[in-house]
């Protein structure tokens, strides 16, 4: 079993990283990119709600923020896409910390009905701007270009959404491992004991809070160029709760249950 443990990650690295130069459809490379940009979301997820224990549904929303920001550095200012995931990430810290401020101090189910509202908000906002082309979005992304060699939406960016999104999950093991990571884990708790040993509560749920957004704010970036076009759709509240059922259904507290919970989801909805 030990043995299992210690080969089952390089493994599986090794057999999505060269999943591409295999003789297999397409159809299966698009769907293995679709489970990887999941997966980052629910990696985050997995922190938040199966680490310290604070549900959110609004996580679609932070995707969405990534991925605007890519659509509009990269069509109507033609900037570096390096730069649009900078600022994307930015926007999510931004956000993240204003929303945390307001909203994670309160307990209970009202933090979840909070995160519905912003969630909401945010969708809401992304739709209506006529400079983010309302309901329409923004067409016409570029492929994404890496020392000048174009990955194009298919094997070639496959294997950077999947190194992506196994180095996330390998670091987010590592930071529950850490002194922060364990702070973030005495949050399940109740907030007496950790508070007792001297440990901020509200730091901590901040942290892991603005760790979840850049990883969704990422998976938004990499929709983009993926998608090559955005609108408010795959951003809605609906999307979020799809995002925490991926958590959920791999094991919420499991960082690598994200992958499998991704992957069930996606078969579902195939399926429907």
């Amino acid at each position: 079993m030990l043995l299992l443990r210690r080969f089952a990650f390089p493994a599986f690295a090794a057999l999505m990283l060269l999943l591409p130069a295999l003789p297999v459809p397409d159809f299966w490379i698009t769907q293995s990119n679709y489970i990887g940009m999941y997966s980052l979301v629910a990696i985050g997820l997995v922190l938040l709600t199966g680490v310290a224990g604070l549900t959110s549904f609004g996580q679609a929303a932070f995707v969405g923020v990534g991925a605007y920001s890519a659509a509009f550095l990269a069509v109507k200012m033609s900037g570096s896409p390096w730069l649009a995931l900078l600022v994307g990430i930015a926007l999510a810290v931004a956000a993240a910390v204003l929303l945390g401020a307001i909203t994670l101090r309160m307990s209970g189910h009202y933090l979840p009905l909070a995160t519905i509202a912003w969630g909401l908000a945010l969708n809401y906002t992304m739709a209506n701007m006529e400079w983010l082309g309302k309901y329409d979005g923004i067409l016409g992304i570029p492929s994404l270009n890496v020392f000048g060699i174009d990955l194009g939406s298919g094997r070639g960016l496959h294997v950077m959404i999947w190194s992506i999104a196994l180095l996330a999950a390998l670091a987010s093991t590592h930071l529950l491992d850490s002194r922060p990571g364990r702070a973030i884990r005495s949050l399940k708790g109740g907030a007496t004991m950790p508070e007792a040993m001297g440990i901020s509560t509200f730091r901590a749920k901040l942290t892991v809070f603005v760790i979840a957004a850049v990883l969704a704010a990422v998976s938004g970036w990499l929709f983009a160029f993926f998608q090559r076009t955005v609108n408010p759709s795959p951003f809605s509240i609906g999307k979020g709760i799809e995002y925490l059922f991926m958590a959920v259904l791999g094991g919420v507290g499991h960082v690598w249950g994200a992958f499998l919970g991704a992957g069930v989801v996606k078969i579902i909805e195939d399926q429907l």
